[in-house]
């Protein structure tokens, strides 16, 4: 893989989270899978949830992995999961953001 392509995201000048907006807008159905994975992992007993665990059981999962689906926005979507599961907010550990 050429360096152009491994960098181009920092070609394009856009941030990380504009970057998940687009990605996320493109691929609904990646949150719709993390919440109902995440909600399994709790019915199963689960007191933590990772994300980056999730990510690598959903690459597994699609037939041809999800184009795009960048390590950077585990956070963003442990955000949004938060945000709209309120009661999952302990399940997650989240960090002060460095960056938009």
């Amino acid at each position: 893989m050429s360096l152009a392509v491994l960098g181009s995201h920092r070609a394009t000048g856009r941030t990380i989270t504009e970057q998940f907006h687009a990605f996320d807008a493109r691929n609904p159905h990646v949150y719709r899978a993390l919440e109902r994975m995440t909600a399994r992992r709790l019915a199963a007993g689960a007191t933590r949830v990772s994300l980056k665990d999730l990510f690598e059981d959903l690459r597994r999962q699609l037939p041809h992995g999800v184009a795009g689906l960048n390590n950077n926005y585990t956070a963003l979507y442990a955000r949004r999961l938060i945000d709209n599961h309120p009661n999952w907010a302990r399940v997650f550990e989240l960090r002060r953001r460095r960056a938009a």
